[in-house]
């Protein structure tokens, strides 16, 4: 059974499907792309109790190479899903909590600190977030991207729920 005192929070679906906010990057004559830190533009993930993303380069719902930006508030995390395509995560901030199971039980997770990497295989089921402080992941992948969450009945989508 589940502890009473973690709560189940939401998926982050809206990470791969209908958003390209483009970041505003300096691309020279030769295709270098820059991307310096005020031009990140972060958007807040519909009904995520604070998650934020942004998209730093391409598009994750077309074809190619994107990169986002995925913000944890502290004590939120993602119930298990999986993604169509293997993803590529870097830690630049905090500690990221990470669980490789379809039972979701953020006490069996693994936490990354900062720097660190993690390669979320195509359709392997996961679950991730922040737990005192918080996250912020550089995610890699090749579009167009998907998300299924496994419970849909826990997280029912836009409805998250903190940990405790």
């Amino acid at each position: 059974m589940r502890s009473n005192r973690w709560l189940v929070a939401v998926g982050l679906c809206g990470l791969c499907l209908g958003f390209a906010i483009p970041v505003g990057a300096v691309v020279d004559s030769l295709g270098f792309e820059r991307v310096f830190p005020d031009q990140v533009k972060w958007q807040d993930e519909p009904g995520g109790l604070g998650v934020q993303r942004a998209v730093i380069s391409g598009d994750p719902s077309k074809p190619g190479i994107y990169v986002v930006r995925v913000k944890f508030p502290p004590g939120v995390m993602s119930t298990p899903h999986f993604h169509g395509e293997d993803r590529y995560a870097v830690v630049l901030k905090g500690t990221w909590y990470t669980g490789t199971s379809a039972d979701w039980d953020p006490d069996k997770t693994v936490g990354l600190p900062p720097g660190s990497f993690m390669k979320h295989p195509a359709k392997a089921v996961h679950f991730d977030g922040a737990k005192d402080e918080e996250v912020i992941l550089q995610l890699i992948g090749e579009g167009p991207s998907s998300t299924t969450l496994l419970h849909p009945e826990l997280t029912g989508f836009g409805h998250p729920h903190k940990l405790n």
